[in-house]
């Protein structure tokens, strides 16, 4: 049986719960669960904390893993990243007082004050910059005003946060993380198939089904505008001088296609979810 290590809690929980669940897994009922098996699918599941995973992972004890990029990195396990998730998105930049710091540099020597210790201390050995690593559990930007650090290095979105502490981004960015499945061995039975479906459930969510009607004579034309994953479906109707066409198309592109297609001629123009896929 496969045993997965799940995030119990954090942003990254919720999201890998419902991706699981679309890829047709079952999961835990009462979120108190620490195990959760689905012997239907041949998987077991383990909820424990994001940070934990990528060590249970790595250590052999759990075949594979949901977590963050950020998290494998910072953990120093020997797990691998075997394929990005496409969600928790974050990225992770230095900060300081405004105008005093402008390059990577301008640390050297200095406190820094972050939760990914690991992460960044690999991050400024490729740069020879040594610096006096703070080690915080969440809400870093406070470390400088309270004068437990010089600097910081933290998640950043907007900014906001970090400018109501009165600092600043500097220096190049550190990492882009989003939630990776991670594993110590890619052949351990069951792992492709559980990818398989992973990846499934995300050409759903990026890909829609277009069908729609045209004139026999703008079909190369329609087909120019949508050549979807391989080529369209091409049906004939009741009228010969008229086909009905089906494909895949980014949903991002979605309506862009439909005005585009609309103005060449084509009618019943029809979008269709994705609920899962094999490609």
């Amino acid at each position: 049986m496969l045993r997965i290590a799940v995030p119990n809690k954090g942003s990254l929980a919720e999201t890998a719960a419902q991706m699981l669940s679309e890829a047709g897994y079952r999961g835990r009922r009462d979120p108190r669960d620490l195990v959760a098996a689905d012997p239907n699918n041949g998987v077991e599941f383990f909820y424990l904390r994001p940070r934990d995973i990528a060590t249970y992972v790595g250590s052999g004890a759990l075949d594979v893993g949901i977590t963050g990029r950020d998290l494998l990195l910072d953990s120093g396990s020997t797990a691998l990243e075997i394929a990005s998730l496409d969600f928790g998105d974050s990225t992770f930049r230095f900060a300081g007082p405004a105008g005093r710091f402008r390059e990577l540099s301008d640390l050297t020597g200095l406190r820094v004050a972050t939760s990914y210790p690991g992460l960044v201390e690999k991050f400024l050995a490729g740069f020879d910059v040594k610096v006096t690593l703070v080690p915080l559990d969440g809400a870093v930007e406070s470390a400088v005003q309270l004068g437990v650090a010089d600097a910081v290095a933290d998640v950043v979105s907007t900014g906001t946060t970090l400018k109501k502490a009165g600092l600043e981004i500097f220096g190049p960015v550190i990492l882009q993380s989003t939630a990776v499945l991670i594993s110590s061995e890619n052949d351990k039975p069951g792992i492709a198939t559980l990818l398989r479906r992973l990846q499934g459930v995300l050409v759903a969510r990026q890909y829609v089904l277009l069908d729609y009607d045209i004139p026999s004579s703008l079909l190369d034309a329609a087909c120019e505008m949508a050549p979807g994953i391989e080529s369209p479906t091409v049906s004939s109707l009741h009228d010969p001088e008229w086909v009905a066409v089906r494909v895949m198309i980014a949903r991002l592109d979605m309506n862009n296609v439909m005005d585009s297609l609309y103005a060449l001629g084509a009618r019943a123009i029809l979008v269709t979810t994705i609920h899962n896929a094999r490609l």
